[in-house]
């Protein structure tokens, strides 16, 4: 994917001064590292009359896979195949945008600390994208790009040169000038404009994502006339989430015409009731039942077996009673965010000297994680094929023998209350199964019959009447001591 930004100057106003806008030196290449490969910043010409900021970013197409939206197993084979082999690592989308947004961040929130008088001056831009998906022809994309002040130059790409009778492509050749806009603008227009015209996102379309559309399309997004479809496009078209984005833009219009501020046209709710009816993330939730069950069963040494980022070992650090914190996880990147995440290099000696992180595979026996008060798998066991679910059964409850287990997962009768989630989805891409609560009632008291624990089950979230609660957890306790069941 590639995408560059040119102006033009003056000797007292250089086109150099593109760099400090963006927060990048022309005379570097740099490169920056993403969730779905490397995005790369240089300046193929860079003088005073005019300067280019090129952006290109290298796409993983595995890395994509992996991250991407799931359908679990058993796909079509020319599905699956269509996820490594199609257009993403060459077509503007989504991808670009969420890079934009990454290596320009400060530059789109046009914030210059150097310079604080240029982020605010309009300057000769030319914006050019060789390969555009556009969903609508070159027609849509006049539609949407010069209603906001841009001179648009968007070509049809020919299907196969050597076949014209073929006709034209889904993609253009786009170009961009103006000379009313900011950088911050133009970066802010690109970023909403491009996953709108590939129809399509890369990831997961949370409720978040509205806040995200307004604070990015202020100033431009209520009063143009595609709103709607820009709307419903970069929303994934989720009818409740466009909806929630189209009431709050309309508020938004409303009080321009008025010339007032929007809190006092949408006064009906006081803050604080909107406050109180924040549901609380289910991660949160999952992460204090299992703090809770860690202390009604007194443990104070424990393992986090795949404790991934860090985000549970982080919450155990916070109460005292827990004396021992190990994190274990079999992906050493995981254990270097987790390392960042709880600061272990800034960390005073005594709080370091209770937590400990170190790499290590679940499937197999592990004589350091023998002796611990408790043990945590916390949304672990699906993410393995089930072929090997009793190599870990063994590693853990076999082997390491800790006095408490705690183990979630999802439950997969809740899916269908999930708004985002398509049916026959699981939840996430790297889900090798998900169990209903009799499943995993099942497999659970079988686990616990073999190793001499009793076991117990916990609602994690609400429990709803029908399809039970969206996370289910198993507190296993051990009944009968190693010695006497080996005996």
């Amino acid at each position: 994917m590639f995408l560059t930004i040119t102006t033009t100057g003056t000797p007292e106003r250089p086109a150099t001064d593109l760099g400090h806008l963006l927060h990048k030196h022309p005379d570097k290449a740099q490169a920056f590292s993403t969730s779905y490969g490397t995005a790369h910043v240089l300046y193929p010409e860079a003088e005073a009359q005019r300067c280019t900021a090129a952006l290109l970013l290298e796409v993983d197409a595995v890395a994509l896979v992996r991250r991407g939206k799931g359908k679990g197993r058993g796909g079509a084979p020319d599905a699956v195949l269509a996820q490594y082999v199609n257009d993403r690592p060459y077509a503007a989308s989504s991808l670009l945008a969420v890079a934009l947004s990454n290596v320009f961040s400060s530059a789109m929130k046009g914030v210059c600390n150097a310079r604080p008088e240029l982020p605010g001056q309009a300057r000769p831009l030319r914006v050019e994208v060789p390969a555009l998906p556009a969903r609508g022809g070159p027609d849509l994309v006049r539609g949407l790009f010069e209603p906001l002040g841009w001179a648009v130059t968007a070509e049809p790409v020919p299907l196969d040169t050597a076949f014209p009778e073929w006709g034209d492509s889904r993609y253009v050749s786009l170009v961009l000038e103006s000379d009313t806009l900011t950088v911050a603008e133009a970066l802010r227009h690109l970023y909403v404009l491009l996953p709108v015209l590939d129809d399509a996102k890369h990831y997961w379309v949370a409720p978040d994502e509205v806040d995200k559309l307004l604070r990015v399309g202020e100033g431009w997004l209520p009063g143009h006339p595609e709103q709607r479809l820009i709307t419903s496009r970069y929303l994934s078209r989720r009818w409740s989430l466009t909806r929630q984005a189209t009431e709050r833009l309309e508020l938004v219009r409303l009080a321009e015409t008025d010339d007032s501020e929007v809190e006092e046209i949408d006064n009906a709710v006081e803050a604080e009731t909107e406050a109180e009816e924040k549901p609380t993330p289910l991660a949160v939730q999952r992460r204090e039942a299992i703090v809770t069950a860690l202390r009604q069963a007194g443990a104070a040494r424990v393992l986090d077996l795949g404790c991934g980022q860090g985000q549970l070992v982080q919450a155990l650090l916070k109460d005292p009673a827990f004396t021992e914190i190990v994190g274990v996880d079999v992906s050493m990147r995981a254990l270097t965010i987790a390392s960042r995440r709880l600061k272990l290099d800034r960390m005073g000696e005594r709080q370091a000297s209770r937590v400990q992180l170190f790499q290590g595979s679940l499937a197999y026996t592990d004589a350091r994680l023998k002796g611990y008060d408790a043990a945590v798998l916390s949304e672990v066991i699906e993410h393995l094929d089930l072929p090997r679910l009793p190599a870990l059964e063994y590693a853990v409850f076999g082997s390491a023998r800790p006095r408490t287990v705690l183990v979630t997962t999802p439950n997969v009768e809740y899916n269908v209350r999930w708004e985002s989630l398509p049916a026959g989805h699981v939840r996430h891409g790297d889900h090798r199964f998900e169990w209903t609560r009799a499943e995993f009632r099942a497999w659970a008291e079988a686990v616990a019959e073999r190793h001499g624990y009793a076991v117990e089950f916990v609602a994690v979230g609400p429990d709803d009447p029908e399809v039970g609660p969206p996370t289910q957890m198993a507190v296993f306790t051990m009944t009968t001591p190693k010695e006497a069941k080996a005996a």
